[in-house]
């Protein structure tokens, strides 16, 4: 009997096991399957019983995802975001890395969202202050 090859002897271009995936990119399994239920974009194939095959378009989008969520710094919602704005794959494929520097970090929040959130805080903050008021 024959052992199936590994992910790293398998050519370019042959689909992918979830395992497969997981170990190459070294991320866990159940963390592709999150970013599969967070990013519409990744669409492995599935067979019976449920078995995933990732196409190699869908490792390049997974490696991207990947660096930009753990190298880049950017927040689940930053690289939707990024995926929605672009014409598709090749967007996220071609955006390139920028080394992050310590004068200027990645933006999390637009300005405009800041000063929502800010003024959300303090107006919980407020009502906090006036309901242990009260109660004292």
């Amino acid at each position: 009997m024959s052992e199936s090859p590994s992910a790293s002897e398998k050519s370019d271009s042959a689909f992918r096991t979830i395992s497969e995936v997981s170990d190459d990119l070294g991320v866990p399994q159940h963390v592709l399957r999150f970013w599969e239920s967070r990013f519409s974009q990744i669409k492995p194939l599935k067979r019976g019983g449920g078995r995933r095959y990732y196409r190699p378009e869908d490792l390049a989008l997974l490696k991207r995802i990947k660096s930009l969520l753990y190298t880049d710094g950017l927040t689940i919602k930053g690289v939707q975001k990024l995926l929605r704005e672009g014409p598709g794959d090749e967007r996220i494929a071609s955006t390139p890395l920028q080394d992050p520097s310590p004068e200027a970090p990645p933006s999390i929040m637009d300005r405009d969202e800041l000063e929502r959130t800010v003024a959300e805080l303090t107006a919980m903050r407020d009502d906090l202050r006036a309901a242990l008021s009260v109660a004292a």
